[in-house]
């Protein structure tokens, strides 16, 4: 059968029939017409503007945001049994080493902290450090250089 416009129909149950209210018992729609009894809703245009209140009530009804996001970007943190595994001895760990390697992203300030343990003697330049970590660095013959500028 070809589509022609004196034979095309809508989908099959996308067309509903219209609800006839206020016709009589019967109809199941009759007496109050599905609007329950008395109140603003059951009468002609109750149920506009209903929820329409002052912009001072809509403020107060919003959720508040709570916590604080700092601007200031978080450290990356390289642990010691990082350092351990991708230096060599004697090496020296700056932020431009760290990012040679891929263990960081550009202009994210760095942090070494002690998780691990380290067996090197390593030089650390341009980062943060902990004071466990620094402890570990010159226990294990290491230097730490902590020249990090610091912006406020």
């Amino acid at each position: 059968m070809t589509f022609a416009l004196h034979n095309l129909k809508p989908a099959k149950g996308a067309v509903r029939r219209r609800r006839r209210v206020g016709r009589g018992h019967g109809s199941g729609r009759g007496t109050y017409s599905g609007r329950g009894m008395k109140g603003q809703r059951a009468r002609t245009g109750g149920r506009n503007r209903l929820r329409q209140k002052g912009i001072r009530q809509m403020l107060l009804a919003q959720p508040k945001l709570g916590g604080f996001r700092s601007l200031r970007p978080k450290a990356a943190v390289v642990n010691l049994e990082t350092l351990e595994r991708v230096f060599p001895a004697r090496a020296t760990v700056n932020p431009k080493a760290l990012l040679e390697r891929g263990l960081v992203s550009r202009g994210v300030p760095i942090k070494i902290l002690s998780v691990g343990e380290l067996t090197k003697a390593l030089t650390v330049a341009g980062c943060s450090v902990s004071k466990a970590a620094k402890a570990k660095i010159v226990a294990a013959g290491g230097t730490v250089n902590e020249n990090v500028e610091r912006r406020r």
